[in-house]
């Protein structure tokens, strides 16, 4: 199904993703959209269309900026190349894990509710799956936190959602 690849393709990467169908319902565009698709062409479509819709498509691609380097205290991601250091030393994440920490890093001290996680990480059918979210927030847990029972990073908001503590702990 070109959805779930849409999805499992932003999971790890921002290449621009044009989806080519013969369904035509709205649903189905938003469906692809909503997904992580940046365009949607029905079939049939001319050549020169498909070319004129890579090109903006790269264009885009080529004028986004850099993406920067977020840090809080010792823990660092670099979103260009999708990499997590603590105190220097790369840590290993799955895309999930890596999508969960890249969001709650880019609000460093603010709230994120279960299902906003939920909606950014899985989609909007995945937002009353709380327990994956738990799942996948205790494994975070275990790798960048001192002590995983006792966390200093990421700190449950219970009945709302998440924050990632800054200055080891201390909230900002």
């Amino acid at each position: 199904d070109g959805i779930e690849v849409t999805r499992q393709l932003r999971e790890w990467t921002q290449i621009p993703i044009i989806i080519l169908s013969v369904r035509e319902a709205e649903q189905d565009k938003i469906a692809a959209l909503d997904a992580g698709a940046d365009d949607y062409l029905t079939k049939p479509f001319g050549t020169g269309e498909l070319m004129a819709r890579m090109r903006v498509a790269l264009r885009r691609l080529a004028s986004s900026p850099d993406e920067p380097v977020l840090q809080v205290d010792e823990l660092q991601m670099d979103l260009s190349r999708r990499v997590v250091t603590m105190h220097g030393e790369e840590i290993s994440l799955t895309p999930t894990e890596y999508d969960i920490l890249r969001l709650l890093m880019q609000n460093a001290g603010k709230v994120i509710t279960h299902h906003h996680l939920l909606r950014q990480v899985w989609g909007t059918a995945y937002e009353s799956e709380m327990h994956i979210l738990r799942v996948n927030i205790s494994n975070l847990r275990r790798k960048i936190e001192p002590d995983a029972a006792r966390p200093t990073y990421i700190h449950t908001e219970p009945g709302v959602g998440y924050r990632l503590r800054t200055d080891q702990g201390k909230e900002i």
